[in-house]
């Protein structure tokens, strides 16, 4: 019997011993981060820039792939369905917690299939109007909303994008009604706007402020709670409407599957918060209209589940389902 006590005691050790050295090899091979759009998008861009000194500071590879299809559901499947080694992260944006709201094709669910590695920051859209327009200000443009119902109409990427939640949200805080026009994505919206198609579009800040300082567009407010670097002295919807408690901005950030262990998630969020805190990093992230806003990955699991709740709730009121 001691024997056997002896032996199962050793082979427990044993174990452990193996499993420790296999935690304290990661990464002994690279690691993907999986961006499920296609390249040349924020979401896109923003993981390339913490691709490299991620690589540099574990010295193994990073590599940047792209699954795009399905609004995001093919890569963040791909993922929520890969081991959970530390080899394979998902870099997410609002579609992450929204789509599963208003696509039948996104069968995940952002709290249970995943677990945060970190955020990085928000990017605020910009409330655009064409110079044209006879909204000098922001309650000039709903004050005709309440005149004409329906008659204000607004771009967007389509159904669950920030440019929608932006207009939804701010139709029913106001007590207005705003007509969506959804298109491919923002660059087609934002050309209608440009000719005067369209009344209006929260468009995002890196976009629109070419075309504001070029006189192209006017704009109205930026759509997130903290006025935006990028557009020094605008309003915020809050602000500009009187309307507190109004907040949307794109958010960025990484996750991994859900089983992750603790040990895997608290290394790669410490070395996700220090490349965040480099200078250079720092400046690149800016130069996309990013408010930095760096998370742990807990606090970003956290931001993410309250950023899914307060969505289902404006969706059901607009009563959107998913289709």
């Amino acid at each position: 019997m001691k024997i056997a006590r002896s032996l199962l005691v050793g082979t427990l050790a044993l174990g452990l011993a193996q499993a420790a050295t296999a935690a304290g090899a990661w990464p002994d091979r690279p690691i993907r981060i999986i961006v499920p759009f296609t390249a040349g998008g924020i979401v896109d861009s923003v993981a390339r820039i913490v691709a490299q000194p991620l690589s540099q500071r574990l010295g193994q590879p990073v590599i940047v792939e792209n699954k795009a299809g399905a609004g995001g559901a093919i890569g963040t499947e791909a993922v929520a369905k890969a081991p959970p080694d530390g080899y394979t992260l998902l870099a997410v944006s609002p579609a992450h917690s929204v789509q599963p709201l208003v696509s039948k094709a996104a069968r995940w669910n952002p709290m249970r299939d995943f677990r945060g590695i970190a955020g990085v920051g928000i990017v605020p859209n910009a409330v655009v109007v064409s110079p044209g327009s006879p909204a000098k200000t922001l309650p000039d443009l709903l004050a005709q909303a309440r005149a004409q119902p329906g008659s204000v109409t607004y771009g967007t990427a389509g159904l669950g994008t920030s440019n929608h939640l932006s207009g939804e949200l701010l139709a029913q805080m106001a007590g207005v009604t705003l007509t969506q026009v959804p298109y491919k994505g923002q660059p087609e919206a934002m050309n209608d706007l440009l000719a005067g198609r369209i009344s209006m579009m929260p468009l995002t800040s890196a976009l629109a402020a070419p075309q504001i300082r070029d006189g192209k567009l006017r704009v109205l407010a930026v759509t997130t709670a903290k006025p935006s670097s990028l557009l020094p002295g605008v309003p915020t919807v809050a602000q500009a409407a009187a309307l507190p408690g109004y907040d949307v901005g794109t958010w960025f950030g990484f996750v991994a599957p859900a089983a992750l262990p603790d040990s895997l998630e608290a290394r790669l969020s410490d070395e996700f918060l220090a490349i965040l805190a480099m200078p250079e990093i720092k400046q690149r992230m800016q130069g996309l209209g990013m408010e930095l806003a760096p998370q742990t990955g807990k606090a970003f699991d956290d931001y993410v589940a309250a950023d899914h709740r307060k969505w289902a709730e404006v969706l059901a009121k607009a009563g959107v389902v998913a289709q």
